[in-house]
Parts: structure tokens; C-alpha cells; sequence
């Protein structure tokens, strides 16, 4: 029976890690495209989602390191906790850059520019994002893991940026509200610095268990 529950750990560990290089491949893409996007646009709104992306990369070499000693006990609580810190570090620096950038914003009444790759990005990474934030939490609550938990979240914030850059794309382009993106930008960063906080006092998620 113990043997077999190493079996099951170890698969789900080699699924934790397919999780998280996926991740790390999708968002390297996704934020070089996002960012050559928004300087050829002049958009702020589509670099700083790129730049969101390159920070959920860190996230995902993390969690990488955190599934491959999963095997061994120490390490992996070890590990566990640290990881659980530096995913909550990744989300307090999303939420101050999406602050710094969304006051900017709207003092200086910058507007993102209309941008056709921008508006298919936010569209593939809303298709996209969902599926890969529910696998993690799949492979996090099997494995008792708080830190995949909080990295399934970040992974959730993709979503909502992709659906705020999306609204704010399509709202500036076709309405002129120039202020749409920065203002619900704003309402999400408080709920993801909550979250950036949770990690770093390293606050396990109800559906874990050691």
C-alpha cells in the first residue's frame, strides 16, 4: 500500500512538473509577444501584461524545483514553504507594478493603442489559462501542495489580466474610454497583493493537506 502511494506521489509529481514547463514555455511566449506588441503600439497595458508574464515564469521554475524532490519528505517541506514564499513575493510585485502603472495611466491619460495582436493574445490566453490553472489545483490538492495552489492562482490572475486587457483593448478602440483598463486594474491589485501576503506568511489553502 505504501508503495503504491509513492507511485501515485511520483506520477503526479512527473504531472505537476509537464504542468509547470508548459507554463514556463507558454508565458516566455506569451510575454515576448505581448511586449513586442505594446512598444509597436505604444501600449503600456500590453507590456505590463508581458512583463506579468516573465514574472509568472519565476513562478513556474519554482514550482518546477518544488515538484522534483517531492519524493523526499524534508526537502519537500522545506521547499514547499519556500516556494510557497517567493510565488507570494511574484504576486506583491504584480500588484505594485499593476498600481505604479495604472495611476500612471490615468494622470497621464494614456490610453493603449489599438492592437489587433494584442486583443488575439488576451483571447488565446482566456482559452487557454482556465485549463491550466484547474489542472494545477488538481495536482495541488493531491499532493497536499499549498504552493501549486497559490501558483494555480497567479495562473487565475492571467486570466483576469487577459480579460482586463481585453476589455480595456476593445473598450478603448471601439469607444474611446480611455480609462476602462487602468481603473480595473486597480480593483485587481488589492486582491492579488492578499494573495502575495497569504504566500509570504506561507499560508496553506483549505484544500491542502500535508
Amino acid at each position: 500500500m505504501a508503495k503504491e502511494i509513492v507511485v501515485e506521489r511520483a506520477a503526479l509529481a512527473a504531472r505537476g512538473e509537464r504542468l509547470e514547463y508548459f507554463t514556463i514555455g507558454w508565458n516566455c511566449l506569451e510575454g515576448l509577444v505581448a511586449v513586442i506588441a505594446g512598444v509597436v503600439a505604444g501600449s503600456i497595458s500590453l507590456v505590463g501584461f508581458g512583463i506579468d508574464s516573465f514574472i509568472e515564469v519565476t513562478s513556474g521554475v519554482v514550482l518546477l524545483w518544488r515538484m522534483r524532490v517531492d519524493a523526499d519528505m524534508e526537502h519537500r517541506e522545506r521547499n514547499e514553504r519556500t516556494a510557497l514564499r517567493i510565488v507570494g513575493f511574484c504576486f506583491l510585485v504584480l500588484a505594485a507594478y499593476i498600481s505604479y502603472e495604472s495611476i500612471g495611466n490615468l494622470i497621464g491619460r494614456q490610453a493603449p493603442a489599438r492592437s489587433i495582436a494584442g486583443i488575439v493574445l488576451a483571447c488565446l490566453s482566456l482559452v487557454v489559462m482556465p485549463v491550466l490553472a484547474r489542472a494545477k489545483r488538481r495536482v495541488g490538492t493531491a499532493l497536499g501542495s499549498a504552493a501549486m495552489h497559490a501558483d494555480s492562482k497567479q495562473t487565475d490572475f492571467c486570466v483576469y489580466l487577459s480579460a482586463i486587457l481585453l476589455i480595456g483593448l476593445i473598450l478603448n478602440a471601439w469607444t474611446g474610454w480611455w480609462w476602462a483598463d487602468p481603473v480595473a486594474a486597480l480593483v485587481m491589485a488589492p486582491i492579488i497583493a492578499r494573495e502575495g501576503l497569504g504566500g509570504i506568511r506561507g499560508e496553506a489553502c483549505p484544500a491542502c493537506s500535508p
